[in-house]
């Protein structure tokens, strides 16, 4: 008896968990949404390593929702403290490594096209 109650208030509060990131996920895709189709001008005209505060905030947005999908729908908060650290930093490194390399990237390309000249030489 005392098994089949604990086992129910699990199942409540594993219910509870999914409802609230399920509430998190649709708040933080109807805030990208909206800022998507409204475009606020302030958010393009401000700009922080050649990119708009608009792009960096998508950017945050969709790392939020990675990792509320991760830890809650991959099982990640019941794994093994190593195994989340390995699994996080690595997916932290390698978010800070493209982000570089497309900001890099994409300045060399802008430049190149709109001034004409290339400013590295290989």
């Amino acid at each position: 008896m005392a098994e089949t109650i604990a086992s129910q208030r699990k199942s409540q509060n594993q219910v509870k968990r999914i409802w609230m990131v399920f509430w998190i996920l649709a708040i933080v895709t109807s805030v990208e949404v909206l800022l998507g189709i409204i475009r606020p001008v302030v958010l393009e005209d401000h700009h922080l390593w050649h990119m708009s505060l608009l792009n960096w905030i998508f950017i945050g947005l969709t790392v939020v929702k990675a990792y509320y999908i991760t830890w809650t729908f991959m099982h990640m908060e019941q794994e093994n403290a190593n195994l989340r650290r390995s699994v996080v930093w690595t997916a932290v490194f390698y978010i800070i490594y493209m982000i570089f390399i497309l900001l890099a990237e994409g300045d060399y390309l802008y430049d190149m096209v709109h001034n004409g000249y290339v400013l590295w030489d290989f």
